[in-house]
């Protein structure tokens, strides 16, 4: 299904603010829009008219306050649009579609491998008739956003697959998949409330989102906390090698450990870490041991982060990395090597990276419509 892609009208100055407001808010009458954008009552009221007139707001009924008289109630109209945000995980791909104020309009997960379609199935549950405002596209190792294309041949075939079913001339950003999921922690997950944390994740890679004053930090190039470019291993005898302390601590490394050291008395083998750390939680010695070990090799990475961000909390994500079950030796290996920090594990789980992709198309969304071409009041 065909998506309209027109540009957004030119509003007025006061228009984009109260614009703005009501997409934070959702909903909200006029005093409360001049109150949030700090307008006096009648430059909003003709701000109200102005996004009316091009289906930007819409009347959505009243409100009746302390005093028994009501008041008009406004939303996000039709000609807001909508936006995209596409996970390119390891395994799956996740895809939301929201409204401008936030709203889910669409969701679909599919195969990695079928990329493609699970966007066309996203696309095709989003009203026929909102503008596309933006696409946020979560991969790993973004180093040059500013390019719109991965900088590694990690999500290389992937997203040129992907943009195939992208609509043409709607404005694609690529963003870092751990920075997304740090966001969706700050805002809805286990680091609510805290304004600098770190998000180290532990899947198939490693990864590290660094919030400070409640801002992701993306580096000169875009590339702040890939871990994965750590020197490892640090060795007379050995070079370092590319990406080789995520290979050490990834999950196939920990899978191969398991089948290393699994006794045939034990039975078969767990093949994924879902069933490693089953396993141990029913009281396998073998795998509690597996576990275990991997719960230090993590906590030498988080004592490595906290060494240089002193971040005062870190949250555990990822495949491996969310597991409640690494806590304690996560915790107790953090502090034998450095000072007290906690560690605490995701709230928002597997579906972070799309979740933070979201809130960041929404916020690129809503400034393509009230950073177009303005005009005076």
């Amino acid at each position: 299904m065909e998506h309209d892609v027109a540009r957004a009208p030119r509003l007025t100055e006061s228009a984009s603010a109260v614009f703005a407001v009501l997409a934070q808010a959702g909903t909200a009458t006029r005093p409360q829009l001049a109150s949030l954008a700090r307008l006096s009552k009648p430059t909003v009221s003709s701000a109200v008219a102005e996004l009316e007139g091009v289906h930007l707001a819409a009347h959505s009924g009243t409100s009746s306050g302390a005093t028994g008289r009501s008041a008009a109630v406004y939303r996000l109209g039709p000609a807001a649009g909508a936006v995209l945000a596409v996970d390119l995980g390891p395994a799956l791909t996740r895809v939301r579609g929201c409204a401008l104020d936030g709203t889910l309009l669409a969701e679909a997960a599919g195969p990695r491998d079928e990329a493609a379609d699970v966007v066309r199935e996203a696309l095709s549950a989003l009203p026929a008739d909102a503008p596309l405002r933006t696409i946020v596209v979560a991969v790993g190792d973004v180093t040059a956003p500013q390019r719109m294309r991965p900088a590694t041949a990690k999500a290389g075939p992937v997203f040129d697959a992907v943009t195939v079913a992208l609509p043409p001339g709607v404005p694609v950003h690529l963003e870092n998949n751990v920075n997304c999921a740090a966001l969706a922690e700050l805002h809805e997950g286990a680091a609510r409330g805290r304004h600098t944390f770190g998000y180290l994740r532990i899947g198939v890679g490693i990864g590290l989102g660094i919030v400070v004053g409640g801002h992701v930090l993306a580096g000169a190039n875009g590339a702040a906390g890939e871990l994965a470019r750590l020197p490892y291993p640090w060795d007379d005898d050995q070079e370092p090698r590319h990406e080789a302390l995520e290979e050490y601590i990834g999950s196939r490394s920990l899978l191969r450990r398991a089948a290393a050291a699994w006794p045939e008395s034990d039975g078969s083998c767990p093949r994924t870490a879902e069933q490693l750390f089953t396993l141990a939680g029913r009281g396998s010695a073998t795998a509690r041991a597996i576990v275990a070990r991997h719960a230090v090799d993590v906590g030498r990475l988080a004592a490595a982060v906290t060494a240089v961000l002193d971040p005062g909390l870190l949250v555990l994500g990822g495949s491996t990395g969310a597991y409640p079950q690494l806590l304690p030796g996560v915790r107790a290996e953090l502090e034998r090597l450095s000072w007290p920090t906690e560690v605490v594990s995701s709230q928002v789980g597997d579906l972070g990276t799309v979740v933070g992709a979201a809130r960041l198309a929404v916020a690129r969304g809503v400034q393509t419509v009230t950073q177009a071409e303005r005009t005076k009041d």
